[in-house]
């Protein structure tokens, strides 16, 4: 980048204000995507995964979700540190972040769902939810909406209409409603809700307050998604999520505060 600052556009920044997520295209190149699946399935394949710092959360043969990965693979490590991602992050956060959790999902249709029940509906999301609310997760500072938790997701797989993409409530991240209201409010008109496509190597930048959510897939097609939360340095990491210490010992010293959370109540703000 001949040293120039990476940062949303205008129209990117704008979008994420205004709707709570913005899609980043053609972020990942085939090398990074091939490396980061081939960890994937690798971990997926373990048969000695119990005795990593890895964890596995399988709903069936056809749903696996795992994570604490930045120990496991180098190219997960690098998706945790990418040097396009971090500085945007960095910027809705509002200053330098810390690592809050990595994980990732390989899925597939569930074999026991009825797929012309599920043609029936236009969205099909299995479980709406958001990790903090706008008033005590968000404020405003010069005028752009912040966010204290804030997550990337890499499509490591093209997602398509009936691919399992993550839909969201747009706007929902500046909402104080209580959040079962507005699901039943979402759910009651479906154009309050959106689902994301997006080609393989893309990144969706959003805020933990925004209501989002997995969706059914109705396609033949497996769906890999990568994950990387982020908060301020002073605030923990999610429990499961520890990196080792000796591990932490190993990184270069300009990742190693990011990984860590060392810098912690020394938060270098970004204004």
């Amino acid at each position: 980048m001949n040293g120039e600052r990476i940062q949303l556009t205008p129209a990117q920044r704008l979008h994420f204000d205004i709707y709570g997520f913005v899609l980043l295209e053609d972020v990942l190149s085939s090398d990074e995507i091939a490396q980061m699946k081939g960890a994937l399935y690798k971990i997926k394949a373990d048969k000695a995964l119990a005795s990593t710092r890895v964890y596995a959360r399988p709903q069936g043969e056809h749903h696996v979700l795992f994570g604490n990965l930045v120990e496991y693979d180098a190219a997960l490590l690098a998706y945790a540190a990418h040097p396009k991602l971090v500085p945007l992050v960095e910027e809705v956060v509002g200053g330098n972040v810390r690592l809050e959790e990595t994980e990732a999902i390989i899925n597939r249709r569930n074999p026991e769902t009825n797929l012309s029940e599920l043609r029936k509906c236009r969205y099909n999301p299995t479980g709406f939810h958001r990790g903090t609310q706008h008033g005590w997760g968000t404020y405003m500072e010069q005028h752009k909406f912040h966010c204290i938790f804030v997550k990337t997701l890499a499509y490591l797989t093209d997602v398509g209409p009936d691919d399992g993409g993550t839909c969201v409530i747009p706007g929902s991240h500046r909402l104080t409603w209580p959040q079962n209201e507005i699901i039943e409010a979402a759910l009651a008109d479906d154009k309050l809700i959106y689902q994301v496509e997006a080609s393989a190597g893309s990144v969706l930048l959003f805020a933990e307050s925004l209501v989002h959510s997995t969706t059914a897939i109705r396609s033949d097609k497996e769906r890999v998604i990568l994950i990387a939360g982020y908060t301020p340095p002073m605030v923990r990491e999610w429990p499961g999520n520890e990196v080792s210490p000796d591990f932490i010992e190993t990184l270069p010293e300009d990742i190693r505060p990011l990984i860590s959370g060392s810098d912690s109540w020394h938060w270098k703000r970004r204004y």
